[in-house]
C-alpha cells in the first residue's frame, strides 16, 4: 500500500512537467507568429525582425531547451531524426528537436505509469497488459501525433496556395516587386490562412536579411514539403534566371493548381459509389432481406411447426 502514494506523487510531478513543456511551446509559438507578422518591407524593420528571430535566448523554448539539454542523455540531444518532420508540422525553432526529444522521454515514462495506476490490481494479467500497451501508446504516440500535425498543415497550405497565387497574379500585374508582392499577400492572408502567410513572411525576412531569392524561395518549399509549392518554387526560380514574364508563370501555375483541385474532387465524387458498397451491403442489405424474407420465413417455420404436430 505504500508504493501508490509514491506513485501518484510521481505521477503528479510528471504531469505538471508534461503541462510545463506544453505551456513553454504555446507562448514561444505566439511569440514566433505575433514577430512575423510585424515583418514589413523597410530593410531596417525586416532586419530587427530577423535579430529578433534569430535571438535563441530570448525565447521560452530556447530557455526551455537549453535547461533539457543540460540533462537528457546525448543520444536523444543529438538525435535529428525528425527535424524535417517537426519544420513540416510548423516548429522550425532550433529547439525543436530537443524539446520533441523531451516530450518522447516523458510520455514513455508517464504512459505505463498512468496504466499501472488506472488498471485492476487483482488481474496479474490484465495489469501486464496495461502496462505494455501503456508502454506501447508511450513510444509511438508522440511520433503518431507529429504525424498528424504535419500531414494536416500541409494540407492547409495545400488548400492555400491557389487562392495565394491569384493574389499575387494581381499584385505583380498591378506593377508590384514580386517581393512587395509576396509581403502583401501574407497581410493580406494572416487571418484567413496564417500557415501560408507565415511562411510567405519567411520569404520576405530572409531576402531583406542579405540571403538571394532563390535560397530563400527553395527554403519555402523544403520548410513546407508541399508538392504544389516546390513546382511553383521551381517555375519562379527558372523564371527569374530566364527573364520571363513572372505574372505569365504566376497565372499559369494558379490555373494548373486549381484544374488539379477540381480533377481531384471529381475523382473523390467518382470514387464515393464504390466506397459505399460496402456500408450498404454490411448494413442496409441484412435489413432489407429481413423486411422481405421474414414474413415468409415466419410463415414457412409455422407449417413445419403444424406438420411436425
Amino acid at each position: 500500500m505504500a508504493e501508490i502514494p509514491l506513485t501518484l506523487i510521481f505521477l503528479v510531478l510528471t504531469v505538471i512537467v508534461a503541462v510545463s513543456t506544453m505551456v513553454y511551446v504555446a507562448i514561444a509559438e505566439r511569440e514566433r507568429k505575433e514577430t512575423l507578422q510585424r515583418v514589413s518591407p523597410d530593410l531596417e524593420a525586416s532586419r530587427l525582425a530577423e535579430r529578433l528571430l534569430l535571438n535563441e535566448d530570448a525565447t521560452a523554448s530556447s530557455r526551455l531547451a537549453s535547461w533539457l539539454r543540460d540533462r537528457m542523455p546525448e543520444s536523444f540531444v543529438s538525435d535529428t531524426s525528425n527535424v524535417h518532420k517537426l519544420v513540416h508540422a510548423g516548429f522550425d525553432g532550433a529547439a525543436a528537436p530537443v524539446i520533441f526529444s523531451a516530450v518522447r522521454i516523458a510520455s514513455a515514462l508517464l504512459m505505463p505509469v498512468l496504466s499501472f495506476v488506472a488498471a485492476p490490481r487483482d488481474n496479474p494479467v490484465w495489469l501486464a497488459v496495461s502496462v505494455v500497451m501503456g508502454l506501447v501508446v508511450g513510444v509511438a504516440g508522440p511520433q503518431a501525433v507529429l504525424d498528424r500535425l504535419a500531414s494536416a498543415r500541409q494540407e492547409r497550405i495545400r488548400r492555400s496556395v491557389p487562392d495565394a497565387l491569384d493574389l499575387l497574379v494581381v499584385c505583380v500585374e498591378a506593377g508590384v516587386s514580386l517581393d512587395a508582392a509576396i509581403l502583401r499577400v501574407a497581410r493580406d492572408l494572416s487571418n484567413v490562412r496564417p500557415e501560408l502567410a507565415l511562411e510567405f513572411a519567411q520569404v520576405v525576412r530572409r531576402v531583406n536579411a542579405g540571403m538571394p531569392r532563390d535560397r530563400a524561395l527553395l527554403s519555402l518549399s523544403q520548410r513546407t514539403g508541399v508538392d504544389e509549392l516546390r513546382t511553383l518554387v521551381a517555375s519562379m526560380i527558372q523564371t527569374e534566371r530566364l527573364g520571363t514574364s513572372i505574372a505569365r508563370v504566376l497565372r499559369v501555375n494558379s490555373e494548373s493548381l486549381r484544374l488539379r483541385r477540381r480533377q481531384k474532387a471529381e475523382k473523390r465524387a467518382a470514387e464515393a459509389a464504390l466506397k459505399m458498397i460496402f456500408p450498404l451491403a454490411l448494413f442496409l442489405l441484412p435489413a432489407l432481406l429481413a423486411v422481405i424474407l421474414g414474413p415468409a420465413a415466419i410463415t414457412v417455420i409455422g407449417q413445419l411447426g403444424s406438420l411436425s404436430q
